[in-house]
C-alpha cells in the first residue's frame, strides 16, 4: 500500500511539474516610479497587502525594470541616507530572470535554483503577465489545490473570482491526467467550489443579510462529489423576523455571477432566485412538510425530488446552525412516514432499463444508442443509499459516509457498501473521462456515452457496475417493501 502511494505521489508530481508556468498562481504586477521613495512604496505595499513590487526607471535613457522586495528594505535600512530620502531605485534590483508564461513548470524551478532567486518575471508575449515566486511554485508543486485557494481568498473582484472558476477546472483536468484517484479529486473541487461559493457571496450580499442566513449547495455539490461544473441547485435559509431590502436583488447577483463562473442556471430553477428557495426557517419547515405531506389538494408530485434535492444540502457561508434545525425538523415528520420513505425510495428504479436490455448493448460493439452514465450507474446508488439515510437519520453528507455509517449501523453488509464504494468511483471516473473527452474535442459535456466508445475494459467494468446496481435495487425493494406498493 505505502508503495502505491509512492508510485500516485511521484505521478502527480510528474504532472505538476510538467504543467505550464501560466498554470501556477501567478502574482498580478503591482508598479511603482523608481523615482519614488522607500517610505512611500512601503506605505503603497502595506496598503495592496504586497511584500515586492515591480520597480520602473530609466537610465541613461534606456527604459527598465526592477524589483523591490522586504529584503531589499533591509538592506536599505542599514544605509546612512534615511528612508524618505532614498530613491526606490537606488536599492531595487535590475536585470530580472524572465520566464514565458507557456514555459514548462521545471524550467521556472530550474532559473530559480540557477540564479539562486525567489522569483521570476513571467512574460505572455512579449507583456508583463506578473511574478511567480518560490513559494508559490513550490507549492503549487506540492498542491495545486491551496494555490487556487490562496486565489479565491485573495479575490478582490468577481472577476479575480471567475478566473479562480476556471482554474479549479483546469485543476481537474491536471490531476486526473496525473492518475489521482477520483474520490480525491471530488474533495478538491467540493473545497475549492465551497470557499468560492462563500466569497462570492461575501462580496455580493451585506454583512447582515450573510450573518442572518445559511447559504447551502445541494446535490452532487452538496454531497461533495461534484467534479465539472454543472447545472446550480443552492439556496438560502434566512432566520425569523429578519427582512432584507434588496433580497431579491442579491439572489439574482449571485446565479448570475455563477452563470459567467461556468455554473449554469438550474433548469428547475432550484436555485436562490426563486422565493421558494430563499425563505426564513418557519416558512421553509412547512415547504418541508409540504414535500412529505402534500397539502389540501393532494401529495406534491415534485415532494420527493425537492427533498431529495434538499437532503444533500451543506452550508457554506452564514450560520449554519439555521440549516441544522430545518435537518431536524425534517427526522421528525418523516420519522413515522413509511409511505412516503417508500415512494421517495422508488425513485432508484425510475431509469431503470427493462430485463437485460443494458448487458444486449453493451455487448453489441456496433450499438450507437447512447447510454447515460448518471441514470443508469450513478443516480440509483446514490439515491438508493440517500433513501437509506434518510430513513435511518443519518446526517453524513456523501454517499460514501453514508455508506460507512450504514455499515456502522449493521443496516447493510460491508461487502455491499464496498461493491457499492468501488462502483460509484468506477462511474464517476468513466464519466469524468468521457466529459474531458467531449470538451476536448469541441463538445459540451454530458452524460451519455456510446458503448462503441468504451474499450473493452471499461465496457467489462461497466457490466460489472451495472451488476452491482442491480443487485442494490433489489435490495432497495426489500428493504422498503416496494414490491407491495
Amino acid at each position: 500500500m505505502p508503495h502505491t502511494k509512492g508510485r500516485e505521489t511521484q505521478r502527480e508530481l510528474l504532472s505538476l511539474l510538467t504543467a505550464r508556468v501560466r498554470d501556477a498562481y501567478i502574482r498580478k504586477p503591482f508598479y511603482v516610479d523608481g523615482a519614488l521613495d522607500l517610505v512611500s512604496v512601503c506605505r503603497e505595499l502595506s496598503a495592496q497587502g504586497l511584500t515586492h513590487a515591480l520597480v520602473r526607471d530609466v537610465h541613461d535613457g534606456v527604459d527598465r525594470l526592477g524589483i523591490f522586495t522586504t529584503t531589499d528594505l533591509r538592506d536599505a535600512l542599514l544605509r546612512e541616507t534615511p528612508p524618505g530620502a532614498l530613491a526606490v531605485r537606488e536599492v531595487a534590483r535590475f536585470g530580472l530572470i524572465e520566464v514565458d508564461a507557456d514555459a514548462e513548470m521545471f524550467e521556472a524551478l530550474w532559473l530559480m535554483v540557477r540564479h539562486r532567486v525567489h522569483r521570476v518575471l513571467v512574460r505572455d508575449a512579449g507583456e508583463v503577465l506578473g511574478v511567480l515566486g518560490q513559494i508559490d511554485l513550490v507549492s503549487f508543486v506540492a498542491n495545486h489545490s491551496h494555490l487556487v485557494a490562496i486565489q479565491i481568498d485573495d479575490a478582490r473582484s468577481v472577476a479575480d473570482l471567475a478566473a479562480a472558476a476556471r482554474r479549479v477546472d483546469e485543476m481537474v483536468e491536471l490531476l486526473h491526467d496525473g492518475g489521482i484517484k477520483i474520490e480525491r479529486i471530488t474533495r478538491l473541487v467540493s473545497e475549492l467550489n465551497g470557499r468560492l461559493f462563500a466569497r462570492l457571496w461575501a462580496m455580493l450580499a451585506p454583512a447582515d443579510l450573510v450573518a442572518n442566513s445559511c447559504l447551502v449547495v445541494m446535490g452532487s455539490e452538496g454531497r461533495g462529489e461534484q467534479i465539472l461544473k454543472t447545472d446550480q441547485d443552492n439556496a438560502l435559509l434566512l432566520r425569523d423576523g429578519y427582512e432584507c431590502a434588496d433580497l431579491e436583488g442579491n439572489a439574482q447577483r449571485f446565479n448570475a455571477a455563477l452563470a459567467e463562473f461556468g455554473y449554469p442556471p438550474c433548469p428547475g430553477d432550484i436555485m436562490l432566485t426563486q422565493p421558494a428557495w430563499r425563505q426564513p426557517l418557519a416558512a421553509f419547515r412547512e415547504t418541508i412538510r409540504g414535500w412529505v405531506y402534500g397539502n389540501a389538494a393532494g401529495p406534491d408530485p415534485d415532494g420527493p425530488m425537492h427533498l431529495a434535492i434538499f437532503f444533500d444540502a451543506a452550508p457554506v457561508a452564514g450560520d449554519a446552525s439555521l440549516l441544522e434545525q430545518a435537518r431536524n425538523y425534517l427526522d421528525g415528520i418523516v420519522a413515522d412516514s413509511d409511505a412516503f420513505l417508500a415512494r421517495f425510495a422508488r425513485a432508484a428504479d425510475q431509469f431503470a432499463e427493462p430485463g437485460s436490455h443494458w448487458w444486449t448493448r453493451l455487448t453489441t460493439r456496433r450499438d450507437e444508442q447512447p447510454l447515460d452514465l448518471k441514470k443508469l450507474g450513478t443516480f440509483p446508488i446514490v439515491h438508493g443509499v440517500r433513501a437509506l439515510a434518510l430513513k435511518h437519520r443519518v446526517r453524513a453528507g456523501g454517499t460514501v459516509a453514508r455508506l460507512a455509517v450504514l455499515v456502522e449501523r449493521e443496516l447493510v453488509a460491508p461487502a455491499m457498501a464496498r461493491d457499492l464504494t468501488d462502483a460509484l468511483h468506477f462511474l464517476m471516473g468513466l464519466r469524468l473521462r468521457h466529459q474531458l473527452r467531449q470538451r476536448a474535442g469541441g463538445a459540451a459535456a454530458s452524460n451519455l456515452v456510446l458503448p462503441s466508445a468504451l474499450a473493452t475494459l471499461e465496457r467489462d467494468q461497466f457490466l460489472e457496475a451495472l451488476g452491482i446496481v442491480k443487485g442494490f435495487r433489489q435490495f432497495l425493494q426489500q428493504h422498503f417493501r416496494l414490491e407491495s406498493l
